[in-house]
């Protein structure tokens, strides 16, 4: 099974992805997912320039020796352009795998854990009453859990809340907050209005939703240690079943300080993309759910050792799922959730019709529970003439402004 072919494809069916397909002398193909949002082009060029080179001729089935090969032989270990470009190879080459086989890829994982794969909708408003119908679509749509975002006086534009729904009573499906354009959108910031601001909806929430509906909350890595354990006291009142990203965590020491403050589960990691990012927070139990995606963190090969060794500590897989991943690499990761036995909950954002028509995939959501389907290997094909109709597009995320103009995290 060697590798003869290697393509990088570049499409914008609505926002940009990066995709890698091998092609092994057998005819078998394999796709992984090397999405970056707003560094597309150089995952691109890593690939194309570094990776593509050094394919042609192994053997598609070494799956781990290629990934320690791509991960060592560079030298210049980890970030996220690398360990998504490996991600990549490892997805397609899991793809080629398991299509060989004529196994769906969970097979190859150890087989189903469980039948179905509980997911939590996103839903957001511009007020309370705009945030309740957006929280009525979601759970007519038949999501078990909802995340709640929300606008806060004093702050012009905010994470998580599209300035118009583009679903009736709702927030905009496949939102995108990646921006078409030359320079990235600058937006504004208060944390002492949303600390202020964000109990009082989730008490709003609870008393319409009752106590029973799982709500999560994501605060974006804003908030210093000592206003993230503000929070997250503030918050235990309304049982979160997690509070995401409160403080960024590259300073493992400060979930120390939020956790001997605060019994709201934490739920860190959609930015982190090696066990090394991990590695105190999980020994030490500072963290309850791990939200680093397949596409971020080097595939399946290094996301499923990762889990393994939450899963001594007890912790649970949560991982990034938001429509800026591509149904290549969504399918990879629900494969790997619908095998480990530390599943947690899994994000999920329905992709436009348009991204539906480049990427088919065989993967359903039912009755609040997603499945991977039964299709051999991912379960995902590229319509390679649909991709040519949606050319790359520059587009870059926002960032933040305090109100004196100070630089701010988004």
């Amino acid at each position: 099974m060697k590798i003869v072919a290697t393509d990088v494809v570049l499409t914008s069916p609505g926002r940009n992805f990066v995709t890698l397909k091998i092609t092994t002398a057998d005819g078998l193909t394999g796709l992984g997912d090397a999405t970056l949002n707003g560094r597309e082009l150089a995952v691109a060029s890593y690939l194309t320039e570094h990776v593509v080179p050094l394919l042609i001729g192994r053997d598609a089935r070494n799956i781990e020796d290629t990934w320690q090969f791509l991960y060592r032989s560079a030298y210049w270990r980890r970030g996220p352009v690398t360990m998504s470009a490996i991600a990549a190879v490892d997805m397609a080459l899991w793809d080629i795998k398991a299509k060989a086989a004529d196994m769906p890829l969970y097979q190859l994982l150890g087989g189903a854990s469980r039948t179905g794969l509980t997911a939590y909708g996103h839903a957001s408003g511009r007020d309370t009453e705009e945030l309740f119908d957006s929280i009525r679509h979601h759970l007519e749509l038949g999501f078990r859990a909802i995340r709640v975002q929300t606008a806060v006086p004093g702050i012009g534009t905010l994470y998580g809340v599209p300035t118009q729904p583009a679903v009736p009573g709702g927030r905009a499906d496949d939102y995108e907050p990646a921006q078409r354009g030359p320079l990235p959108a600058e937006e504004d910031w208060d944390t002492r209005a949303y600390l202020r601001h964000l109990p009082t909806i989730f008490e709003a929430v609870r008393a319409e939703f009752g106590p029973e509906l799982p709500l999560l909350h994501d605060g974006h890595h804003r908030m210093t240690p000592i206003e993230a354990a503000k929070l997250g006291k503030s918050l235990e009142p309304y049982d979160l079943f997690w509070l995401e990203d409160c403080t960024p965590a590259e300073n493992q020491e400060a979930l120390r300080l939020v956790r001997r403050h605060t019994t709201t589960p934490l739920a860190i990691g959609e930015v982190f993309n090696t066990v090394w990012d991990y590695q105190s927070l999980i020994s030490e139990q500072l963290i309850d759910y791990v939200r680093s995606s397949v596409t971020h963190a080097g595939g399946i090969t290094a996301l499923r050792k990762l889990l393994d060794f939450a899963a001594q500590y007890q912790i649970k897989s949560g991982i990034h799922g938001p429509t800026d991943i591509s149904p290549v690499g969504m399918a990879a990761a629900l494969h790997l959730d619908l095998a480990i036995h530390n599943f947690g909950i899994q994000e999920y954002m329905p992709h436009s019709a348009l991204t539906s028509e480049v990427f088919r995939q065989s993967f359903t959501f039912e009755d609040g529970y997603l499945h991977p389907g039964e299709q051999p290997g991912l379960g995902v094909d590229l319509d390679e003439d649909a991709a040519a109709k949606f050319p790359y597009e520059r587009a870059y995320l926002p960032y933040n402004r305090l109100n004196d103009g100070t630089v701010h995290d988004w």
